[in-house]
């Protein structure tokens, strides 16, 4: 079976898509890094919806740090950003970072993340992001998928009310909230 690390942001936007990858022989690993989630509360909620998810279908989750300074370093002088601007560039970038770091010290050749089945992120955004990452370590490809086709999003929200998630109403971070 091939694997994966896959980038999550939250249990609504992540379960069509690993059960999409397990039934076309990808077994993903789930790494949780959004140190951009606002409150703390907040990210302890998504991070426990989709450790749930996750592990009644016996996928194992990495999490990793919340570190919310270090991300109000990397977005400083950006606050006032638009939705889809430089600011969720730089935010996609600094995660996507720790995802192929993680990958590469996990033995991974590729890794993805969830950010692209969201209706409210830019596809070009994250795919930057993404092969920007994968260019900082040799041997971890970026796999660029577009997670809203092939009937997708129309699953994660069958799976949203199957699995009775709870479903946020913003990106994650303090900005967004306006």
């Amino acid at each position: 079976m091939q694997t994966v690390l896959l980038h999550s942001c939250c249990a609504p936007c992540s379960a069509a898509i690993i059960e999409w990858l397990l039934a076309t022989g990808i077994r993903p690993t789930i790494f949780y890094y959004n140190p951009n989630i606002y409150p703390q509360k907040e990210y302890g909620i998504r991070k426990a919806e989709l450790t749930r998810f996750a592990g009644a279908q016996g996928i194992e989750v990495i999490d990793g740090d919340y570190d919310r300074e270090y991300w109000l370093q990397c977005i400083r002088g950006l606050e006032h950003e638009p939705e889809r601007g430089a600011r969720c560039l730089e935010c996609f970038k600094m995660r996507l970072l720790a995802t192929v770091r993680m990958a590469h010290e996990h033995g991974f050749e590729r890794f993805a993340t969830t950010l692209a089945s969201s209706r409210w992120k830019s596809l070009d955004q994250i795919a930057q992001a993404g092969h920007w990452a994968a260019s900082q370590y040799a041997g971890v490809e970026f796999w660029e998928k577009n997670w809203r086709k092939d009937g997708l999003s129309e699953r994660r929200h069958a799976l949203l009310k199957e699995n009775g998630f709870y479903n946020q109403r913003y990106c994650g971070c303090e900005f967004s909230m306006r």
